[in-house]
């Protein structure tokens, strides 16, 4: 879906809700083109940006912004394309490893000069390990999102529960929620990558941050028994009946009904949810969250903070339009605005910014600022390179389908050598 910007009342008015304060892009009023590409195409998200580039339009009234919004999971097949071939001058993507295959082709710009610029050095410093490659910056973050249990809260005090702290309780609490008739936990592995959310949790925490990221480098082996220690603790929750039946069907956004209409008690996934389940009619007396609970005492806390991000390709033909763009997206001001409660509902990357009075949007930071001692990690398919990452979902997607959901299966799906060695290989 494609639409442009000039200056126009239209414009403007998409613009007021970022009208409110001074922005630290450049003064200098840009003329010429600007072509964005994005993959925000759910309603929140692409509400957020196209006011956004409306507002940047607004300052730049000569300047002709043509914006390409593309199905997410399209835009993830896609985007080698776009980029080799008449390649826009701006594009989302991830940050880490995610980025990296773009890196290594020369398809992604180094934009090492604006991490040089003041305001982005030192407001954006948290951020600049995710954003280097060969000690070079190839894009700027612009928001970033914790992870955890998203529960109705009324269906637990229906129950008697509450929110659990150790793997124990976590049991204990699906063990009556299944009782009740509902699943444990929503999930929609249509596109693979749900499922390495939960992989993510079990091996963050029975084996800790640095294992996860061992194993992503390629430095464990799959079959290793930590490994097998991570399934077997999945095993427990799969074979008791936890998880949403059919859920390879569903995408996540097709799953969220179960959790509306009651029929699952909870969702392992992103605060990009949240916006969606309000929508469907959750209030926030009935919607809560907690942090995956401690499996290994003995391993530090981490977490799941996703960061997502603009490039430059490196075949755009407006490179300094595209840095005045990106500059823009990372001021304070943007940054708090994008990221309210009632937008993006995620976390500026931006010190100066403010965190929106935002329920959730408070746990998250609160829960990433001084309850992840661990460490921070990116998520499954942008710690894991790309091969390894596709091919492992592919069996953490059956693993939760089936695999463990009979009596004979193993604890590890990758016992099987001739699986295992493809993912190994993938390192």
């Amino acid at each position: 879906m494609r639409f442009t910007y000039k200056a126009s009342i239209a414009a403007l008015s998409t613009a007021a809700v970022l009208s409110g304060g001074a922005f630290s892009a450049s003064a200098e009023q840009l003329t010429g083109d600007l072509k964005i590409f994005l993959d925000t195409s759910n309603p929140a998200p692409r509400a957020t940006m196209e006011g956004a580039i409306a507002k940047f339009g607004e300052m730049h009234p000569d300047l002709n912004i043509e914006t390409t919004i593309i199905d997410r999971e399209a835009y993830k097949t896609q985007i080698r394309n776009f980029l080799t071939a008449n390649s826009p001058d701006v594009a989302n993507w991830y940050a880490a490893n995610r980025m990296k295959p773009y890196v290594e082709a020369g398809l992604f710009e180094d934009v090492s000069d604006l991490w040089a610029e003041p305001e982005i050095a030192e407001n954006l410093a948290s951020t600049k390990g995710a954003m280097t490659i060969d000690g070079k910056q190839w894009g700027v973050p612009y928001t970033y999102y914790q992870w955890g249990i998203y529960y109705r809260k009324d269906i637990f005090e229906e129950l008697g529960l509450t929110e659990p702290t150790n793997w124990e309780e976590e049991k204990a609490n699906c063990a009556k929620i299944v009782e009740s008739g509902r699943a444990c936990y929503a999930i929609g592995s249509k596109f693979l990558w749900t499922a390495g959310g939960w992989f993510d949790y079990l091996n963050l925490r029975t084996n800790g941050f640095d294992f996860h990221m061992d194993l992503a480098n390629g430095n464990v082996s799959w079959e290793d028994e930590r490994v097998q220690k991570t399934f077997a603790n999945w095993r427990e929750l799969i074979d008791m009946g936890g998880f949403l039946e059919n859920h390879q069907s569903y995408s996540w956004q097709e799953a969220l009904p179960f959790m509306v209409q009651g029929e699952a008690a909870s969702y392992l996934i992103g605060n990009f949810a949240v916006a969606p389940l309000r929508e469907a009619g959750l209030t926030d007396d009935q919607l809560d969250f907690y942090q995956f609970p401690v499996i290994n005492p003995d391993v530090a806390l981490a977490e799941d903070a996703p960061t997502d991000t603009f490039h430059i390709p490196s075949g755009a033909s407006n490179k300094d339009n595209a840095k005045a763009f990106l500059r823009f997206m990372v001021s304070p001001e943007v940054q708090t605005t994008i990221n309210a409660g009632d937008a993006l509902g995620q976390l500026p990357v931006n010190a100066k910014s403010t965190v929106d009075d935002d329920k959730f949007l408070n746990e998250g930071f609160t829960m990433l600022s001084s309850n992840s001692p661990g460490g921070v990690a990116q998520f499954f398919d942008r710690d894991f390179p790309a091969e390894m990452a596709k091919v492992a979902m592919e069996g953490l997607q059956e693993l939760v389908q089936d695999k463990l959901g009979t009596a004979t299966s193993v604890a590890n799906p990758f016992a099987d050598m001739a699986f295992s060695s493809r993912v190994n290989a993938g390192a």
